[in-house]
């Protein structure tokens, strides 16, 4: 990648309209980010330590849990840095690496409920061929291109964005380094790269959205046809937490493409759901809507009591 900028160093303004809010947002961004990260470790440590939970629905909740430590990781700890009253600037190479490392991760946490949502269409529509369909060189191949394709995506989207020079204005209207925001400061015509890089970061979620909901409705009309109430139920059971978080995922995405306007507002508070609030959720909806989930992991916290008392 080429740095032909001027400027070696950015400053992070935060999120729009929270002046003198900052004892306020660092308290509770430092809630969320804790509250992430226990509750995505205790996932792990529950998957891992419980053989019952060594199948490949649990394998790819595994990967989302990892994803889910690591994408709010990319701005948490430098916005948490600034709002306890630090400096609010970033080197020219931390933005960059924000500006990477948060669509690679958000891309592949994307491809990565494509996956789940195929591995329950193989699930409930071929549940005699499932365990060769989703063999464990399938899934580490599934799992391994939902990181490429990811890193391609964020490759891509980086060089689009800093290949641009930059050598005026160096103050980033937003709380991290994102497209948007990088674009408005660049010192050349940012036209043609804005419809590229709105296109590029439009279509793939789209692509991935369509992709799963070809999934469920395929999932849908097998469950229908299942004929006991019961068997119905349980087959959508084992959907439910996985369509609650797809639905967390996406309707932000939607949300911010959909208005007529865009609103600086708007667009900041359902980001900072997306960063923030999701990741944190996603540990509690997997384990309250799995038994085998709530089972292990009352195991785990029983057994770290049990350790702490000793």
């Amino acid at each position: 990648m080429r740095n032909i900028s001027l400027v070696t160093e950015f400053i992070l303004l935060g999120i729009p309209h929270t002046e003198d809010l900052e004892t306020m947002l660092f308290v509770l961004f430092l809630s969320f980010y804790i509250f992430t990260l226990m509750g995505n470790l205790l996932i792990l440590l529950a998957i891992v330590s419980s053989t019952r939970l060594h199948a490949p629905m649990y394998f790819f909740l595994c990967k989302l849990s990892v994803c889910d430590i690591f994408f709010p990781s990319v701005s948490s700890p430098k916005m948490l840095f600034y709002l306890s009253g630090n400096s609010r600037a970033i080197s020219y190479a931390g933005c960059v690496s924000q500006l990477f490392f948060y669509h690679f991760l958000g891309c592949t946490e994307c491809f990565l409920y494509t996956v789940m949502a195929y591995d329950r269409f193989v699930a409930i529509c071929y549940p005699l061929r499932y365990t060769i369909i989703m063999s464990h060189r399938a899934c580490a191949i599934l799992a391994m291109g939902t990181s490429f394709f990811g890193c391609i995506q964020a490759i891509f989207l980086t060089t689009l964005t800093f290949q641009l020079p930059y050598c005026g204005p160096n103050e980033v209207g937003y709380y991290f380094c994102n497209i948007p925001g990088m674009l408005k400061l660049a010192c050349a015509d940012t036209s043609a790269l804005e419809v590229v890089g709105f296109i590029s970061v439009g279509l793939m979620p789209l692509s991935c959205f369509l992709l799963i909901l070809t999934s469920y409705s395929c999932i849908v009309y097998s469950i229908l046809q299942i004929r006991s109430a019961e068997g119905q139920r349980r087959a959508f059971s084992t959907c439910s937490a996985h369509l609650t978080a797809i639905l967390l995922s996406f309707m932000p995405v939607v949300l911010i493409y959909l208005q007529p306007t865009p609103n600086p507002w708007l667009n900041a508070t359902v980001q900072v759901l997306n960063n923030f609030v999701t990741p944190m959720l996603n540990p509690l909806i997997y384990s309250l809507r799995n038994k085998e989930v709530k089972y292990s992991l009352r195991k785990v916290l029983e057994e770290m009591a049990l350790i702490h008392e000793k």
